[in-house]
């Protein structure tokens, strides 16, 4: 038969663990529509397609900085002779199709047109000489082979106008139309090369895509940077989102589009945010067959985004509760 002080010592530890039962169930007890989640950020990886030292690193780990803003710069120095080289090689060409298209020079065709007029006139003396021999021929004065002379001398003069004057014609002329289709391939090339070079060059340079965060920088200035390698490691606020984790009773009411409630520690208020991706597959699959009772243990991974003044509040990694609306 127990004594008083044991039944005194059973009903009290009866009465403690019914409020700990008690306790415990209103610590359980959550809104059907609320689940847990976090924040979680795309990041942007920065650097350049081109190799090179790090010459000036002009953004801060935690900064934020306006779309355009200068990021870093590499060493450019074969860049920017590979430009201005490029730049003497398109003058070159562009003046030698000008030369092609122009024909030849002034006092090129002066000179031309003193040898036609130098032609004429002996042409014009060698033609009275002719005339002279034959009359002197036909009187008995000269002989045939002199007569013949001066009948040569006549007819190479006469072709000598001939040649100089389809010259001066020729002079006047712009290159054929083959030479000048070359010369302008030749100026296409080497345009062609300048902004091959001027890309390069302006790969040395990179600006910030999007207003953001300077989430991490990579590289010191001094240091060797390969290409391709981030330098500059950014957060946009638009890549910023919730992940949070629904069960499957309610996954087949929520899609893109719907909107939800995000609700942290610290916020001054909840922040509207909109459904953005739904995922296919479940994030957890009980390891055993499917049954009524492990149904229950699925859940589906669902991302939503808030808008671009409320994303910079917040921070990846942090723990938030998610509403359904």
């Amino acid at each position: 038969m127990m004594n008083s002080s044991t039944s005194i010592a059973s009903i009290t530890q009866r009465a403690l663990l019914l409020l700990i039962g008690v306790l415990l169930a209103g610590c359980s007890h959550r809104d059907d529509n609320a689940y847990q989640g976090y924040i979680e950020g795309e990041y942007v990886y920065l650097g350049s397609s081109q190799a090179g030292k790090l010459t000036q690193l002009q953004v801060a780990r935690g900064q934020t900085v306006k779309a355009e803003a200068p990021l870093f710069a590499l060493d450019a120095v074969d860049e920017t002779a590979a430009l201005k080289q490029a730049q003497q090689q398109l003058t070159a060409a562009r003046s030698q199709l000008a030369d092609i298209q122009t024909g030849k020079r002034a006092p090129e065709v002066n000179v031309n047109r003193a040898q036609l007029a130098e032609a004429v006139a002996n042409a014009r003396k060698a033609a009275l000489q002719l005339t002279r021999d034959e009359a002197q021929y036909s009187a008995g004065g000269i002989s045939k082979a002199q007569l013949d002379d001066s009948r040569a001398n006549s007819d190479a003069t006469s072709a000598q106008v001939r040649e100089l004057t389809s010259q001066v014609e020729v002079a006047r002329l712009p290159g054929r139309s083959q030479q000048i289709a070359a010369q302008q391939a030749q100026v296409a090339a080497a345009e062609a090369m300048v902004a091959q070079a001027q890309w390069k060059l302006d790969q040395k340079r990179v600006n910030a895509p999007a207003d953001g965060l300077v989430y991490d920088t990579l590289y010191r200035t001094g240091e060797w940077v390969p290409a391709g390698s981030p330098v500059v490691q950014m957060l946009p606020p638009q890549n910023i989102k919730v992940r949070f984790f629904a069960p499957e009773t309610v996954i087949g009411a929520l899609a893109p589009g719907r909107d939800v409630t995000i609700h942290c520690d610290g916020c001054a208020a909840d922040m509207p945010a909109k459904i953005t991706y739904v995922s296919n597959n479940a994030e957890y699959t009980p390891p055993v067959i499917y049954s009524n009772e492990s149904r229950a243990k699925l859940v589906f991974m669902i991302e939503a985004h808030p808008s671009i003044a409320d994303a910079v509040k917040l921070h990846p990694g942090q723990p938030v509760t998610v509403a359904l609306k």
